[in-house]
């Protein structure tokens, strides 16, 4: 199955538009998960088990796990072989050209075995083509970020008269999305971007980081990210669910926390 139809069945079957980020910082997991001879797959393995039906993903960053070596990539594909029932979107940020393209998309869809993957655009369409060619993974490519300084290139005023980040969106929907399996990445920080990548792009999934730690508005974001149906978004919550507690009940308040924000979400969807 395609990834984006399995990711729609994946939310129409928990009604859901959650996005679970792991990020397992190290120092923040739970004292008593430190002595697990591999603790960081123990704690995402606990996050996943109490939570997999609240959320449409989850996307583990590849940072956190590459900083620990070698061992931290083996724990990351033990972690995305882990039962779970939604897709896994591996946020890589990854473009490059040629063969370097080709290696980094056979360590995600063949070793790794992600459903998908997060891709920067810089280079352009020939660094994503590796990536895109695997007709059944999904491929997310960075459009407008949620961090600050996200405006000192994808805000930048074109010719035209808009913004770069609305240039990337018009050309991926127009020119890379062949295979049909692309949606862009655009931040809960800027519902406005939002808005505008949603009206360029109607019938595209939208990742849509940046809620909870990073402070975007969750309704805003929300209202903006949705199709005409109230689908196609995905909105991440990482750290928020990941550190809800930082005790013995990690797993339950982290299961509480996104109960909160799926519950949050689908208001959103409704009110809008």
């Amino acid at each position: 199955m395609r990834f984006f139809d399995t990711l729609r069945e994946a939310s129409h079957r928990h009604n859901s538009l959650l996005c679970i980020g792991l990020d397992p910082l190290p120092e923040r997991i739970p004292a008593h998960v430190r002595s697990h001879p591999d603790p960081v797959f123990a704690f995402c393995a606990a996050i996943i088990e109490a939570t997999a039906d609240l959320a449409c993903a989850f996307k583990p960053n590849i940072a956190f796990f590459e900083a620990l070596g070698a061992p931290g990539l083996e724990t990351l594909r033990r972690v995305i072989r882990l039962p779970r029932a939604v897709p896994l979107i591996l946020d890589a940020k990854r473009g490059d050209i040629g063969s370097t393209a080709e290696a980094y998309a056979r360590l995600a869809f063949e070793w790794l075995a992600a459903d998908a993957i997060t891709l920067s655009p810089y280079l352009g369409g020939d660094a994503l083509e590796p990536f895109l060619s695997y007709a059944e993974r999904g491929c997310f490519v960075l459009c407008k970020t949620s961090n600050p300084g996200s405006a000192d290139l994808q805000a930048l005023t074109l010719a035209n008269g808009e913004p770069l980040y609305l240039a990337v969106a018009r050309h991926a929907y127009a020119h890379w999305n062949s295979n049909h399996n692309l949606g862009l990445v655009v931040g809960a920080t800027h519902p406005s971007a939002i808005a505008d990548v949603r009206a360029a792009c109607p019938d595209l999934p939208l990742l849509v980081p940046g809620v909870g730690a990073q402070g975007g508005d969750l309704a805003s974001a929300v209202r903006a990210a949705v199709d005409a149906a109230g689908d196609l978004a995905l909105i991440n919550a990482s750290r928020s669910i990941l550190f809800a507690s930082s005790g013995p009940d990690f797993a339950t308040a982290a299961r509480a926390e996104a109960v909160r924000l799926r519950d949050a979400i689908n208001a959103a969807r409704v009110n809008g």
